[in-house]
């Protein structure tokens, strides 16, 4: 999902240094044949970044490649839910709803750090969906998979709850029902550290611009920005490009496309806060479609999402002043304070790769996913299509077990029960504890590194979670931070961040690695740009 966006300026130098070279997997030849890797997967959202890490947590050699940074598109423009998809219980998708409530928790476990439960408030008002059908949802959606730490829903009477007083008067009753927060463009960054961490060589900035089958391989050339060229060879490729999976297939991969990709078009604006308290909403607006209203970043609300057929370049989408209209529109039917254009402060658009059904309505189409096998030649290629951020694990799951099949090397499964990194707050098998002591354990840390302001350590704590003492190690006091490069950007997190989590540009650290830029202002993207230039990663 390409994201535009309003404050902070475009992408500068995505080629800056940090890029690294393409360099072939550090298991290159390790059974003594000429080949780079047993999988190659292109694409860095979510679902590339997640395939490569179950992968190469499976012993397979992986390298991943993607053409700029990590979930610099789709993954990182989402409504940042983990949930079921409610609403997709209107349209028979208990399959999917299912799978997606199972997931909840297991997410949840596994990065405490960078997500959290959160509860939803559905305002009831006359002309909407029947209440005894919205309570038959909740129920449903309540007992579809099993909770151990996301109470179930409830009704209450706004008059007597907290989220009651922003809405306007019309609504006296309410629904409250569970799910989640996830910092979604950290959760890419996450998968692809744990995919490093065993062994898989992650290649952004790169384009896979050829790939053809010869004697049972994948013989790929990818392209850095600089124009140098690597050649790789490969037992199996995973097309995990999001809205370029059918123009790589027709294009790099020379080869027909099984499914149609249908692009829908999801925009979000944000706002300074407008309500105290800590639940979300759920609106229903008189289209029939939803608007989703979060707490956001601690100052702000983020309001979303639209649903517009997209037909365009994916890299240029952006929103457009009738869809901030709508959103706006859609909150002021509901708050008593209304939201205006004028209020956003920022906006991101993106395009979601759907799967092709029979529905007209773009809010219909299915959310579920495809994986397509291609064993033709004896060459595996497996196609990602369709899918959500809540699935994303599953996803992978599913398409490690076809490629471990098809390339002979059987391997279990192994991510429902693992941490991400940061994850392990009280050890490497995630359990609640972690969600539910979270703010215990984060305010242990203020202690520990009382040097820092507890702002910073807490914004430190969920960001990293347990990584927070590798960012912070051997350093004793606010000097040994190093350079104060903006307000509450130290040069620690930036070496970190460049070292770790292949963050390149200005736009990588204050967009995508953290939120800072919707803090700062305009004049922090260029400002930070400069000092990354003049401080250049040197390369082992």
């Amino acid at each position: 999902m390409a994201v535009a966006h309003d404050r902070g300026g475009k992408d500068s130098g995505g080629a800056a240094a940090g890029a690294g070279p393409v360099a072939a997997p550090s298991c290159a030849g390790r059974r003594g044949q000429d080949v780079d890797c047993d999988v190659l997967v292109i694409g860095g959202g979510i679902n590339g970044a997640g395939i490569a890490r179950d992968a190469a947590g499976r012993g397979l050699c992986v390298a991943l490649c993607e053409q700029d940074d990590l979930a610099a598109h789709t993954s990182s423009a989402s409504t940042k839910l983990i949930h079921g998809g409610l609403r997709y219980l209107e349209y028979f998708e208990f399959g999917l709803v299912r799978k997606a409530l199972a997931e909840r928790e297991v997410l949840l476990r596994a990065a405490p750090h960078i997500m959290w439960p959160m509860r939803f408030v559905m305002p009831h008002g006359p002309g909407q969906r029947a209440a005894l059908l919205v309570r038959a949802g909740l129920f449903l959606y309540d007992r579809l998979a099993r909770r151990e730490l996301l109470p179930g829903s409830h009704g209450v009477r706004l008059s007597c709850h907290p989220a009651g007083r922003p809405l306007q008067p019309r609504f006296t009753q309410a629904f409250v029902y569970s799910d989640g927060w996830v910092d979604d463009a950290r959760l890419v960054v996450l998968n692809a550290m744990d995919a490093a961490e065993k062994g898989a060589c992650i290649l952004t900035r790169t384009r896979c611009t050829a790939a053809r089958r010869e004697g049972g391989m994948w013989h790929v050339t990818l392209r850095k920005p600089d124009g140098k060229e690597k050649q790789l060879t490969a037992r199996a490729v995973v097309n995990a490009a999001g809205p370029w999976t059918a123009a790589l297939l027709a294009g790099a991969l020379g080869l027909p496309q099984p499914d149609r990709l249908r692009l829908v078009k999801g925009s979000h604006i944000v706002v300074p806060r407008l309500f105290e308290h800590d639940h979300a909403y759920l609106f229903q607006h008189v289209d029939g479609r939803v608007v989703f209203v979060i707490p956001y970043e601690r100052e702000f609300t983020l309001i979303g999402t639209t649903d517009v057929e997209y037909t365009g370049d994916p890299g240029k989408v952006a929103i457009d002043d009738a869809e901030i209209a709508y959103l706006c529109n859609a909150a002021s039917a509901c708050l008593r304070q209304p939201v205006r254009a004028q209020d956003v402060v920022w906006s991101y658009a993106g395009v979601r790769p759907l799967l092709e059904d029979a529905s007209r309505d773009a809010k219909a189409v299915t959310r579920d996913y495809r994986l397509a096998l291609d064993a033709d030649g004896g060459a595996p290629l497996l196609s990602v299509f369709g899918g959500k951020l809540t699935t994303y694990r599953r996803l992978a799951e599913e398409a490690v077990d076809s490629l471990c099949r098809q390339l002979g090397r059987p391997a279990p499964a192994w991510t429902e029960r693992a941490c991400l990194p940061g994850g392990d707050l009280f050890g490497a098998v995630p359990q609640n504890r972690s969600v539910l002591e979270f703010d215990q354990w984060s305010a242990s840390l203020q202690v520990h590194y009382a040097f820092l302001e507890p702002a910073l350590v807490k914004r430190y704590a969920r960001a990293y979670g347990t990584r927070i003492h590798t960012l912070l190690r051997g350093r004793a006091n606010v000097a040994a931070m190093g350079e104060a490069i903006l307000p509450g950007l130290f040069e620690a997190e930036v070496d970190y961040q460049r070292r770790h989590e292949w963050a390149v540009t200005a736009e990588d650290i204050l967009w995508r690695r953290s939120k800072l830029g919707l803090h700062l202002g305009p004049d922090a993207v260029p400002a930070l740009q400069a000092w990354l230039d003049r401080h250049p990663v040197l390369q082992a």
